[in-house]
């Protein structure tokens, strides 16, 4: 078996015990990086710095200070700032961006001594649930049917394709309405959301803000919790950081919820749910119940507004983030014609730097942010986000401890299949996963079965604010119920 197979639990203990080293663990997997272009999963390789960080991992480990993340090989989510290396958030108005800094996650993860791959693709801003917006051209799922190409998901896909192809043992991933979770259940690996202020978004390229939140991205919930430990912690450079201590993630997961009250919202039956998602969902509260917890029903009764509110406040905030994308201070600027000023140096660099959907949800958040329908959209709307929080407080009151649904309304669809279409069908991949940002709470998708089509399928758990550890171990409790050890086979 190839070291970049290798989850990153099985890969510290082997790293700490001298059975390979860090040089050559990244070795293996910047070999599968190379082999697996196909997937254009990786669109700034750093083999150099990944070598250099390796030795030093090396070095920390022949001296016996070795950290969880110690030699661990990782992929980068285009979004996070990283020093000297193209940080473009999958768009052109960021073509050539190289960042003086170091976003506050990868300072983490390099102090626990990861190592950095390179830079992974994304949809354009964080924008889309498929990659298909991403300047540099779409990632590709490693699982496939036939001849037909899937969607990795997004807009972390790149992430989720390189973990799931084993190009990396793990990959940063940033959820803003289920860009981590729903390209971990297409993918067949695990994605958690923690929750909002528990890891630093300073240096992750803003596109809501009150929305947006960082988190790992691996093969197994024991990785996610060993990943999620190393990147969690207060930021003074974040103002929506919190000061609050960060359990022992890893440590938490004893595989016990006896007693436990997990919640099964009926909200989330869906009219039209295919078939193979409800016995999922199903299977899933049989492994659950099996384990020792308590199932029982409850209601978000204003789950159904979750996602126009979600596609009001996100694009609001989106249009204020992306002002700053002028051609003035860094990034692409559009070349002027004779008599051009600065407004058509703005309007120019705009419409030549953003794509289509970055355009249209500009569009749509200047217009619920303007004048006459501030009111009528956008305050509606927080309105609305405030009773969707109110309702799982209640539910987190009345004694239930989490919260099983699934993770996406289908396993992943074919590339190009959504694109065209009424954007508003891209939107629904969402539908399970927006009121947990919309919450601020976390959220953990596990890969518990195939469909008919032997693709992946995950379902969703949410905890208490604040709750990853208990929440990681639910997940951890699932995972081994259902077994999932099913891998894309190997065609790139």
């Amino acid at each position: 078996m190839s070291a970049n197979t290798w989850t990153i639990a099985t890969a510290r203990d082997a790293l700490r015990k001298g059975e390979i080293s860090a040089v050559d663990l990244t070795m293996s997997c910047l070999t599968a990086i190379d082999a697996g272009d196909t997937l254009n999963a990786f669109v700034h390789k750093t083999p150099e710095l990944a070598l250099e960080q390796a030795r030093d991992a090396d070095r920390r480990l022949k001296a016996g200070d070795a950290p969880a993340m110690c030699g661990i090989p990782l992929g980068i989510k285009d979004l996070f700032c990283t020093k000297g290396v193209p940080s473009q958030a999958a768009s052109n108005i960021l073509k050539g961006f190289k960042p003086e800094y170091e976003s506050t996650v990868t300072s983490k993860l390099f102090d626990a001594g990861a190592v950095m791959l390179g830079k992974l693709n994304m949809d354009e801003f964080a924008m889309g649930s498929s990659n298909e917006t991403s300047a540099y051209g779409n990632a590709v799922n490693p699982w496939r049917v036939d001849d037909r190409m899937l969607t990795p998901g997004g807009s972390s896909g790149g992430s989720a394709a390189a973990v799931a192809a084993d190009l990396c043992l793990g990959a940063t991933g940033t959820d803003t309405g289920g860009s981590i979770r729903q390209p971990a259940a297409f993918t067949g690996i695990v994605g958690i959301k923690p929750t909002y202020g528990r890891v630093s978004r300073w240096g992750v390229v803003a596109f809501a803000s009150s929305l947006d939140q960082a988190g790992p991205m691996t093969k197994t919930v024991r990785d996610a919790a060993i990943m999620l430990q190393a990147m969690s912690g207060h930021d003074d450079k974040d103002s929506t950081s919190a000061d609050i201590p960060v359990p022992d993630f890893e440590a938490a997961l004893t595989g016990d919820i006896r007693g436990k009250v997990i919640g099964i919202p009926k909200e989330y039956r869906m009219d039209g749910m295919p078939a193979e998602i409800e016995a999922l969902w199903q299977n899933g509260i049989a492994m659950l119940k099996d384990a020792g917890a308590e199932v029982r029903d409850i209601s978000l009764p204003h789950t159904k507004y979750a996602l126009p509110a979600y596609y009001v406040i996100a694009p609001a905030e989106a249009s204020s983030n992306l002002a700053r994308y002028d051609g003035v201070r860094y990034g692409h600027r559009a070349k002027l014609s004779a008599g051009d000023g600065i407004t058509e140096m703005y309007e120019k660099t705009r419409a030549e730097g953003f794509g289509p959907e970055v355009q249209r949800r500009i569009m749509v958040g200047t217009y619920v942010l303007s004048a006459g329908f501030y009111d009528a959209y956008y305050n509606r709307a927080r309105k609305v986000r405030a009773l969707i929080k109110r309702d799982f407080e209640q539910v987190f009151a009345d004694g239930v401890d989490a919260i099983l649904t699934p993770a996406t309304p289908s396993a992943a669809f074919g590339l190009g299949e959504m694109a065209d279409a009424d954007p508003v069908k891209m939107y629904l991949n969402d539908v399970f996963t927006v009121t947990v940002n919309l919450a601020g709470l976390p959220g953990v998708a596990v890969p518990v079965g195939l469909d008919a089509q032997g693709l992946p399928l995950g379902l969703q758990l949410i905890g208490r604010p604040w709750d990853e550890a208990e929440l990681l171990n639910y997940a951890h409790v699932l995972e081994s119920r259902a077994g999932f050890v099913a891998k894309a086979e190997k065609w790139w």
